[in-house]
């Protein structure tokens, strides 16, 4: 499938652990001092709203569920992010994080569609047909798929490598950074 070009009339939804920051595998990041980020990710964010005109992150967050952090240190985490992302000439739109304990199919969680229709809930002019989802994991690219969005897997969750091999998904790259530099290609 051709890639399309995109420009302000495009969403950009990205998942947080693994993709803007360093995922911590079999942990959560329950504070902002255990919070890295990934090389190049503010640059990429501030290149990115050159391009896209809404960003969000949509990310999975049990561990408030499941009393291994609490909603408080989620959001002073969220609030340093969007501030560094700020600082480094980027904006995002907002967050939405998921942080019931367990997966249901009427929970917010990714693969389901809760966070991207709270998203157009408050931005109406949200199409999901002129939407991309960055994601490191098949709940992201599954998330995308049932929206109809532009699906990009950022490869290298070990525990999901095989079952991500066999995924149709429209691109995979091995960062952010990586993506956003083909995209210049585009």
């Amino acid at each position: 499938m051709p890639l399309p070009t995109f420009d302000k009339s495009w969403t950009l939804f990205l998942d947080r652990d693994g993709v803007i920051n360093r995922r911590l595998p079999g942990k959560y990041v329950t504070n902002y001092a255990d919070f890295e980020y990934l090389p190049g990710s503010l640059q990429v964010i501030a290149h990115l709203n050159k391009i896209f005109g809404h960003i969000f992150i949509v990310t999975n967050q049990k561990g408030v569920g499941k009393g291994r952090m609490t909603q408080t240190a989620l959001d002073e985490i969220h609030r340093h992010m969007v501030s560094d992302i700020k600082k480094a000439g980027g904006h995002i739109d907002a967050v939405y994080a998921a942080t019931a304990a367990k997966l249901t199919s009427t929970s917010q969680h990714k693969p389901n569609s809760g966070m991207a229709i709270q998203a157009k809930n408050s931005f109406p002019e949200i199409d999901f047909k002129k939407s991309v989802i960055v994601g490191d994991s098949i709940s992201d690219m599954e998330f995308g798929q049932l929206l109809g969005m532009r699906t990009v897997l950022v490869e290298g969750k070990k525990e999901e490598q095989e079952l991500a091999a066999k995924l149709k998904v429209d691109q995979r790259v091995q960062s952010l950074r990586a993506w956003t530099f083909a995209l210049k290609n585009f």
